[in-house]
């Protein structure tokens, strides 16, 4: 089983490059950033975690330049978005973006999205809450057209282009893993139809093994091979007892966060981490 970690890449936290650096020295497997382009000071849309909105949640850099420093300081470490709003990001521009980053990197980026739960977030996009899912969906979809295709052209209700040239392509072929995370029925069958994996968090009642079988029987139904679909945890427990379900059910990979703290404590919490890669 893979190990990686997640982190709200901040304005004032541990420098991004320096944090993937240290991952990447320590073995673990990657390094996945979160987004929000801004937060709109009105907070009508509660924390869905409750209290109150953490520092971190406004102070975010842009994914794409933070992994582009994070990449230029590493080598073989992978480098995710974890996740990714799609539902408020234009397609074209966004393909772009990911093409770049695994070109540049040397194929090492892996594209984890989500409808993301902030209404009036989005809503500062042009994107209604109710419809973010289609959104997604379509620029998904049109994203693919335009890494795989000399002339891409996609007609949606969303999304709407003639053809297109758009390079570079990305280095993977035929483009980077996508992955969509959410807990969901609905979500799997998202997954099963457009992505190549699955980005859950373990909440209350989610289980390694009864999960796996989900997932299998979803693709399944979908006449789709449950071998080309792998599964991310995001958030997972970090100490050994508890990742044991992960490694016995399959599970690929599991991500530990990473506070948004200065260079000395984040560094202490690697090294304590380290346990996670036994097994």
């Amino acid at each position: 089983m893979l190990v990686g970690a997640f982190y709200f890449p901040t304005d004032y936290g541990m420098d991004v490059a320096e944090l993937a650096a240290a991952l990447e020295t320590r073995g673990f497997d990657s390094l996945f950033v979160c987004e929000h382009t801004h937060i709109p000071v009105s907070r009508r849309t509660p924390f869905p975690s409750g209290g109150e909105l953490p520092k971190r949640y406004a102070h975010t850099h842009d994914p794409f330049v933070a992994l582009s420093f994070a990449a230029a300081a590493t080598r073989t470490l992978k480098l995710g978005t974890g996740i990714c709003l799609v539902p408020q990001r234009d397609p074209i521009v966004t393909a772009k973006s990911v093409a770049s980053l695994d070109m540049l990197s040397g194929g090492r980026f892996i594209f984890a999205m989500g409808g993301g739960w902030n209404v009036e977030e989005m809503e500062d996009h042009g994107t209604s809450y109710e419809t973010r899912f289609k959104v997604l969906r379509e620029r998904a979809l049109a994203m693919r057209e335009l890494w795989t295709k000399d002339e891409a052209e996609f007609h949606g209700e969303f999304v709407n282009f003639d053809k297109t040239w758009a390079y570079p392509k990305p280095k993977q072929k035929p483009h980077p893993p996508l992955f969509l995370g959410g807990e969901t029925d609905h979500t799997l069958k998202r997954v099963v139809e457009f992505c190549d994996g699955w980005f859950p968090r373990p909440r209350s009642g989610w289980e390694p093994k009864s999960a796996v079988k989900r997932l299998r029987e979803t693709a399944l139904a979908a006449k789709r091979d449950p071998k080309t679909l792998s599964i991310t945890v995001f958030g997972a427990p970090t100490d050994e007892a508890g990742l044991a379900p992960y490694r016995e059910a399959g599970i690929e990979r599991v991500l530990f966060g990473v506070p948004d703290a200065g260079r000395d404590e984040v560094l202490g919490l690697l090294d304590k981490r380290m346990s996670m890669l036994k097994g």
